[in-house]
């Protein structure tokens, strides 16, 4: 029997995750994508990538229906505001989305809500967390701990041994030498190499990279 599944977020990552959910069903018939959900009254009433935009979050809220559910927003910090909303929500459970391409060991642990694009790979004792993203065309290695809420853009390459914290954002073709940790709530500029630990709460650039802004 099919999964009812709804995405949160009709922007472009969302259109990707659709057809991530497609390449899934041509694999094997899992789950009935039912449409989008997103706080933007734009959106409400119209078609994203052919399903519809069925309203805000408030409409699986306040909704009975038994559902899947998963958020496709790239903003670590959105990200966990928007589940966040969902908490006391015990009709809905969070999916977790792999692309069939992806290749990954048995001892690669995943959250739920977590989405996992195509032509990843993923090698062995591996903790990744809840609602994570990790984008197209990834390698993260041995014994890396991935904290909630984290979003890796597409092309990073992350060594054995590294840490990243939650809510961070590692930034399209970044690349972490093993070991190494990125704290939390912290964003690594596009390509980026990271050879030393980087604190929290900061913006790092360059190559190697270092911190040019720290949040409040």
């Amino acid at each position: 029997m099919l999964k009812d599944l709804y995405i949160i977020g009709a922007g472009g990552f969302g259109r990707e995750v659709a057809w991530l959910v497609e390449r899934i069903n041509a694999a094997g018939q899992t789950w009935d994508l039912k449409g989008f959900v997103d706080d933007n009254v734009t959106y409400h009433g119209t078609y994203v990538g052919g399903y519809p935009v069925v309203g805000g979050c408030e409409y699986l809220i306040n909704s009975a229906e038994e559902a899947w559910i998963v958020c496709a927003v790239g903003a670590a910090c959105v990200k966990k505001n928007i589940v966040d909303k969902f908490k006391d929500c015990t009709h809905l459970k969070f999916a977790t989305i792999v692309d069939p391409s992806v290749i990954c060991s048995e001892r690669v642990e995943i959250g739920e809500g977590t989405i996992v694009c195509a032509g990843t790979i993923m090698t062995v004792d591996i903790s990744i967390g809840k609602h994570v993203i990790i984008n197209l065309d990834c390698t993260v290695g041995h014994d890396a701990n991935i904290a909630d809420f984290v979003t890796l853009y597409p092309s990073v390459n992350i060594s054995g041994g590294v840490d990243v914290g939650e809510c961070s954002e590692i930034g399209t073709g970044t690349q972490i030498i093993q070991g190494k940790k990125v704290g939390t709530d912290t964003i690594i500029g596009a390509g980026a190499v990271v050879i030393r630990d980087i604190p929290d709460r900061c913006k790092a650039v360059g190559s190697p990279a270092k911190p040019i802004e720290f949040f409040d």
